[in-house]
Formats: C-alpha cells, structure tokens, sequence
C-alpha cells in the first residue's frame, strides 16, 4: 500500500507500507482500492468525542499507484478558498466549484479542477467538502437543481461543513443518503487565519466510516476534530460555540468603550484582560484594531448574527433561558442596520457606540 505522507513543510512524499492502513468500511465499495487511515488511537470508545491533537503531519489515503482519493470543494468564500488552497498545497486532487467562477481562478491556477455545477463536481470526485455561508444556501447547493446529490451515489461521501443548525444538516443528510452515499457534518470553528494556517477545528458528526476516511483531509485543513456522533450534534456544538463568542465579543465591546469614557486608555485594558485569568486570543489579536474603530474581516458580522439567531432557536426548542445571548443579538442586529454586514464581528461596538450618541 502507498502512503502520501505530509511533512511539517507541507510537501508530500511517497512511502510504501502493507501494514500502516487497514481495510476499508463499506463507504469505499466503488473506490479503486478499499482504504483506512490509522486512527488515532484503538483505545477511544466509538461512542465519545476525540481528544484534541496537533496535525503537523497528517497521511493522505492512496491507491497502489500513489494518487490519492478525488476531492471536491464547494463554496470558495472567505473561508473555503483557503481551506481548498491547503488540500491543493497538499497534493491532493481537488475540483472545484463557486456560484462566482472567478473565485475559482486563483484555485485553478494552483491545480484546482473546475466543474460548472455541484451536481458536476460530485459526479467527478470521490469525496465532496461543501462550506456555504448559511442554511439556505447549503440546501440550496446540495438539494436545489443541479444540486450535489444529483451526483452521489454508492460510495462516494459528503462533508458538509458550513455552519447550520441541525434541522438543515438532517435535511441535507438525507438527501445524501437517498442516493446510497455516505453523509457527515463537520462545522468548523475558526475564522479566516486559522483557516489559512490550517488550523481549523472540526465538529464533525454522521456517518463514522465517512469520518475516518477524511480524517487525513481534516488534518491538512485543522489543527484538531471531534467525532460527536448523530447528525445534528457537529451543528448544536458550533452554534452553541458561536453563541459564546458572539456574547464574549459584545461584552469586550462594552469595556473597551467604559475604558475611554472613564478616561482610561483603551490599549492598557487589551493589555491587562490578555494578562489575565478572563484571557483568550481573541481579545489581544482584535482588541487593537478595535480601539482604531477598524474591523478588518475575518468573520463578517452578518454570518455571526446568523449563528446568534441560530443558536437562540436551538435553545428554545429545549426551554432553555439565553438572556445574555439574546441582548448580545440585538446588538449585532443594530449593527447590521448601520451597514456594517460585511464588517468583522468585532464591528459590532459601533452599535454601542450608536446607542450612545443616540
């Protein structure tokens, strides 16, 4: 067996091993050979979530003839563009397709394929990645006309990893399982630097074959993943994240401006909070150049709105109390009205900043 194995320099290089994978589920039936990449470790129960790891290198799955499974990619925003970059960086044979082609240029330059339909790039690929920007749009692409599961079959497989919530991923999930393909949820959290660096983390759920076939795909994209069983649960776990965020990003909001107000410099307090037991990287990489009132994109603020809303719609459909969380969304929903959709997150201090002048 032929292993493409992934240095830390991001190169790959071949290595032959019979003993390194063991045999294939039955996702791979139609695949040239049945494959498997090493799991993490045989002790995990299969029924809890991954620790999680470092991927400084990763093994990519490969026939006897050293090419590696077929990737699609759908959806090359400002997050999936550089997560398709890295599986291209990394050798691995990748098809490519946005509702704006031209997005797909810089890809195709680096080695991309480009298929002019979802329904083309599943057809063509072994393994499709889909990060669309919200619910509707994710259906859309999987289940609309010329859709993605108009081209999956016995054997292929489906990751799906925008963030949507579970009600949208079951929906899609069975669309993909009509058709005898293999389906799983793998939400990211992350923004656009740490999907960049590959740095990613994945919330992944669904069918658990699937899971460990493009464990070594995650692993070129990530820095960790957790396998959380059903369908729907990679969903809640990112929403329910997402919604910390969200409330943690409004609160900073309102100390950065208390901090100027009281006649405190605004720099001192980014400095004190990252010094602290309250510390998290957020605050000291934004907290600058929010006191500049410059909010450079890297989550736009309409999609962490999205997530908010979400997330308020998941808590109460098990009766569970969010008043934090509910203020903190309409804050981001005034600060959609002041036009700064298309901002950072981290924009949403100019809500603040609106209702005192107000």
């Amino acid at each position: 067996m032929s292993l493409l194995l992934k240095a830390s320099n991001g190169h790959l290089f071949l290595s032959s091993s019979n003993s390194s994978m063991a045999t294939c589920s039955s996702f791979c039936a139609q695949l040239p050979i049945h494959f498997r990449p090493i799991p993490i470790s045989s002790s995990f129960p299969t029924n809890q979530p991954f620790r999680p790891f470092s991927a400084q290198a990763s093994i990519s799955p490969a026939n006897d003839g050293g090419s590696p499974i077929t990737i699609g990619f759908l959806g090359l925003g400002i997050m999936g563009s550089p997560m398709a970059q890295n599986l291209i960086k990394s050798g691995c044979d990748v098809t490519v397709w946005n509702r704006t082609k031209s997005k797909c240029d810089p890809l195709i330059s680096l080695g991309a394929k480009y298929k002019p339909s979802p329904e083309e790039v599943t057809a063509a690929c072994d393994v499709t990645f889909a990060m669309l920007a919200d619910p509707e749009c994710a259906v859309e692409v999987a289940c609309g006309k010329h859709g993605a599961a108009s081209g999956m079959g016995p054997g292929k497989g489906y990751v799906d990893v925008s963030t949507v919530d579970g009600g949208t991923s079951k929906l899609i999930c069975g669309h993909i399982k009509a058709s005898g393909a293999s389906f799983l949820e793998a939400p990211v959290s992350g923004s656009k630097k740490p999907a960049e660096d590959g740095q990613l983390i994945f919330l992944t759920a669904g069918d658990k074959s699937l899971y460990e076939t493009v464990t070594p795909f995650l692993d070129i994209m990530g820095k960790s993943r957790f396998y959380l069983g059903e369908v729907g649960n990679g969903a809640a776990m990112k929403l329910i994240v997402n919604m910390i965020m969200g409330s943690m990003m409004a609160t900073f909001s309102e100390g950065l401006l208390l901090s100027e107000k009281v006649g405190l410099d605004p720099n001192v307090l980014v400095e004190v909070v990252s010094e602290g037991a309250i510390s998290a990287p957020m605050y000291s990489l934004k907290g600058p150049s929010m006191v500049k009132s410059l909010y450079p994109t890297a989550f736009p603020l309409k999609h962490q709105q999205k997530d908010m809303r979400l997330a308020l719609g998941l808590a109460e459909s098990v009766s569970q109390p969010t008043p934090i969380a509910a203020a903190a969304n309409e804050l981001y929903k005034v600060a959609k009205s002041h036009g700064l959709s298309d901002s950072d997150f981290s924009a949403v201090m100019e809500a603040l900043k609106g209702k005192v002048q107000s």
